[in-house]
């Protein structure tokens, strides 16, 4: 388990380890990264109470860092690796169910859905575009589906042999590095299992900046995602993109042609844009709001809109950022004679 400034869920998160009903050994090692709340005097606290528990410092605060030191301070002849954190909180038969997936299926890592659940009316907005093909597209750890081989899942059940084989969690990726590690285990000849019985509890976002900030951080990792395995990329990861580029190209032409242009045709066909942007977005909220009081409801398109264009804005951002920075990389020395400029200088 990795924690970072979980004061609010630690606890429960702890708790929903140490009541699984597994009837094999359990012990559970929690990587605390620097944070600004009592998340590490918590850790400390429940560690003292129980002896299964031990408390790892995770000094960079990145998660696979802390994965891949909690990793390695477990014990060496543990033969399955269930990967959690401080945000989630597992369901009493979760690691059975999964072992035995394991032992079925003859997988090297085994996983299930990860299921958004709000308490406010933001939240539970949050939660529903989290678990709806309008939110995050139609991938089954998100919206379910049936059992069987999957690119990625949630959280994990890894044998420990294959997270030997591969290295364990790439430290470059602070975001998808569950996917890119899936990734590499797959490109091995193994298999990575969906299990949809699994299904873990995740406490979304609850504020619009929350929201914003984690989408954007998502697209930005997607992008490095993508760099680094570019025929990965696919409709699914370029659509928000797309769709923030084609709504920003759409208001600067609404501009340029209030300010210059002054073109009917001009105008009509890029407010098209947002507009058909918009409708689909209401339509897919409309249709997908079953179950959501009145004010969650209103917070649903908007949460969907942030998650859409924050995403494509990280990516965007970091693509045009790289392409920058390779730019910079090729300018040649000027004629004074000072030294080309670095890359990671821009």
């Amino acid at each position: 388990m990795t924690a970072l400034h979980e004061e609010q869920h630690l606890t429960d998160a702890v708790n929903s380890v140490f009541a699984q009903d597994y009837l094999g050994t359990v012990e559970l090692v929690v990587a605390v990264g620097p944070s600004q709340d009592r998340t590490r005097d918590i850790a400390e606290d429940l560690a003292a109470h129980e002896p299964r528990m031990t408390v790892v410092d995770n000094p960079t605060g990145r998660t696979p860092a802390g994965l891949n030191l909690a990793i390695a301070a477990t014990d060496p002849a543990t033969r399955i690796i269930v990967r959690t954190d401080g945000h989630a909180q597992l369901p009493p038969g979760y690691i059975r169910m999964a072992v035995e997936s394991l032992v079925r299926t003859g997988a090297a890592n085994v996983g299930g859905m990860m299921v958004p659940d709000g308490v406010t009316p933001f939240e539970c907005a949050v939660a529903r575009a989290m678990s709806e093909p309008i939110g995050l597209g139609s991938v089954s750890f998100h919206v379910g589906g049936a059992e069987g081989p999957a690119p990625t899942v949630y959280l994990g059940v890894f044998r420990r042999s294959i997270l030997e084989a591969t290295g364990g969690f790439n430290e470059h990726f602070t975001r998808a590095q569950d996917w890119e590690l899936n990734h590499r285990i797959r490109e091995t000849g193994a298999a990575v299992w969906f299990d949809p019985r699994l299904q873990v509890c995740y406490r979304p976002r609850s504020s619009i900046s929350g929201l914003a900030k984690q989408f954007y951080g998502s697209g930005t990792w997607r992008w490095q995602i993508i760099r680094a395995y570019p025929h990965t990329a696919s409709l699914r990861y370029l659509a928000a993109p797309v769709a923030t580029l084609a709504l920003g190209v759409a208001a600067l032409s609404l501009v340029v042609n209030t300010a210059v242009v002054h073109s009917t045709v001009v105008g009509v066909v890029a407010l098209a844009v947002p507009v058909s942007y918009l409708v689909l977005v209401a339509v897919g909220c409309a249709v997908s709001r079953r179950g959501l009081d009145m004010a969650a409801s209103a917070w649903y398109p908007v949460c969907v809109v942030t998650m859409h264009l924050s995403w494509g804005t990280g990516f965007l951002t970091a693509a045009l950022r790289d392409a920058a920075r390779a730019l910079v990389s090729r300018l040649p020395a000027n004629r004074a004679g000072r030294p080309r400029l670095r890359a990671d200088a821009a």
